[in-house]
């Protein structure tokens, strides 16, 4: 990763995570400054844009990259009327994929600090693999996930906080490691989150915050594609819910929307598979991350056979590296010891339009058609759009 986010490149060149600078990390602490939460540092620079706002909703439309709102135009003009006048890129963090950027959000923190590394990590010192959306809640959620959410610092600054997302995730590991701090509000579609979110802005007098998720263009891209039917269904849906939302707001209110990533789709001839080639599983313990971003748990002392062998497969489709490589680059923030061993002995982050499936041992991973994780500026950039009342 050696190129900034920004518009007008090519859209699967590399991308730093603007950690501090231009973040999905510095979007909530940037929104309790303007709320006037003591200690709340402004890296986005909101609080002059939004002098005089009490009420904050931040929505988070999942697998709205900066670089799908084109594509999404034609069947979102509200959307794309947003980003035109007072739209900006952000980065994601790194793997830019929902649980790390769904925490990212939440904590203010970047990965590193807050341990949710992947979509998969293993669990150090067992053979157990964690996915981070079906947790239940073993391992304890805030001992896995130890920052403390920028919900939960609004709270205690007499902010009154409302997270509103789809009634099954309520209580969820992840739903903990993120919202923890916010009371929960159950939204089943996009009717109900622009009502809800609506009424908890309008709930009290006081300062106040209000965190929306809407997850439905994110499974549509991966189950159809990118710019398929259904996800263009889903585009003109969340373009329903931003007119519903703008509409909405009350006077001293503002609406941020952002993205954990963007997507793209994997051509069938761009896709390794794990389970059909043996020298890729040869010297390999464990496998954990996603198809875009791969973290190899090797056997004692085959680290080396193991990144060459994947070197030599992938070659310019992927790049191979070890976990010192990839913390010292920087990809994930500072990452404490406590939280080192949940990313592989090797990273293998690929490049352009290729993956690494499993097609016996997650067929369901494997057979899908939009991906994300990686570092491309698709999946990488982010929108911030900032709409007063």
């Amino acid at each position: 990763m050696t190129a900034a986010a920004g518009t007008g490149r090519d859209p699967l060149a590399p991308v730093t995570p603007r950690y501090g600078t231009a973040s999905l990390a510095d979007v909530l602490p940037s929104a309790l400054a303007v709320l006037g939460v003591p200690g709340a540092a402004d890296p986005l620079g909101l609080t002059a844009r939004l002098a005089g706002v009490r009420r904050i909703a931040v929505l988070l439309v999942d697998g709205l990259g900066w670089y799908q709102i084109p594509v999404a135009a034609p069947y979102a003009p509200t959307l794309a009327g947003l980003t035109a006048t007072v739209g900006r890129p952000l980065t994601s963090g790194f793997p830019s994929t929902t649980p790390t950027s769904l925490v990212t959000l939440g904590t203010g923190a970047t990965p590193g600090e807050h341990g949710v590394l992947g979509f998969r990590v293993r669990v150090p010192d067992t053979d157990r693999v964690l996915t981070h959306v079906d947790w239940s809640g073993d391992p304890e959620p805030r001992r896995w996930q130890p920052v403390p959410t920028q919900l939960e610092r609004a709270r205690a600054a007499g902010v009154t906080v409302t997270v509103v997302s789809r009634p099954e995730y309520a209580g969820s590991g992840l739903t903990v490691a993120a919202n923890s701090g916010g009371d929960y509000r159950g939204a089943a579609g996009t009717d109900a989150l622009a009502v809800e979110m609506l009424a908890a802005l309008a709930a009290t007098d006081g300062p106040t915050l209000v965190s929306g998720y809407h997850p439905d263009l994110d499974s549509r891209g991966h189950v159809t594609g990118v710019d398929s039917v259904s996800w263009r269904v889903a585009a003109a849906e969340v373009d329903g819910l931003l007119a519903r939302l703008v509409d909405g707001l009350p006077p001293d209110a503002a609406l941020l929307v952002t993205a954990d990533h963007g997507q793209l789709n994997v051509p069938a001839d761009h896709r390794f598979d794990l389970d059909a080639d043996p020298r890729l599983r040869a010297g390999v313990h464990l496998v954990a991350g996603e198809a875009r971003v791969r973290y190899l748990h090797t056997e004692p002392g085959a680290v080396a056979d193991v990144r060459a062998t994947w070197s030599a497969l992938l070659g310019a489709a992927a790049d191979v590296l070890t976990r010192e490589e990839a913390v010292a680059a920087g990809w994930f923030g500072p990452v404490p010891e406590a939280h080192l061993r949940r990313v592989g002995d090797l990273v293998v982050v690929c490049r352009e339009t290729y993956a690494v499936v499993a097609s016996r041992t997650d067929p369901g991973e494997a057979g899908l058609i939009g991906y994300h994780g990686s570092c491309t500026a698709t999946e990488m950039t982010v929108p911030l759009l900032v709409v007063r009342g």
